[in-house]
């Protein structure tokens, strides 16, 4: 990957609904050039896809919690089977495996306090494997849906 792929990749990170185009434009090539790197890149997998970003308050998703979850094996059986329970409870917007104690976080956004209390009790407290759950309100979104930063000096 060179610096005009790094362009591409930052461009479409900050607005993913430039035509290819305006893309072309930005990073300084022709269409044609422009168009073969992009989908280099898709064909490669780093760009996974395109998205758009939505206001969780204006769409009634305002409770956001952050749920540690401890579990009781680490066995592959046991992870497998937690790791498929969640991906199925759509209001967990995002889940990462965690070295230490505790061993996942898992982000949810529910419309109120009584929602997630009804998910926990349904769903959460069911989920296989799970020795314990700790939950924590989100008082406000610092930094959310960062870019990456691909064009910026190593640390």
């Amino acid at each position: 990957m060179d610096n005009i792929d790094k362009k591409i990749l930052s461009e479409l990170q900050l607005n993913g609904r430039l035509s290819i185009t305006e893309l072309a434009e930005k990073v300084g090539l022709s269409l044609s050039p422009c168009h073969r790197r992009l989908r280099t890149l898709e064909d490669s997998g780093i760009i996974k896809g395109y998205s758009i970003q939505l206001e969780e308050n204006l769409i009634g998703l305002s409770f956001s919690t952050i749920v540690f979850v401890t579990m009781k094996n680490g066995d592959k059986k046991t992870i497998s089977h937690f790791e498929e329970a969640i991906s199925n409870i759509a209001h967990i917007i995002q889940a990462q495996r965690l070295f230490g104690d505790p061993d996942y976080l898992l982000h949810v956004v529910v419309k109120d306090l009584i929602s997630f209390q009804k998910l926990y009790d349904r769903k959460l407290s069911s989920l296989p494997g799970v020795q314990r759950l700790t939950s924590t309100l989100v008082m406000k979104n610092v930094i959310s849906n960062r870019i990456l930063p691909i064009n910026f000096p190593p640390v």
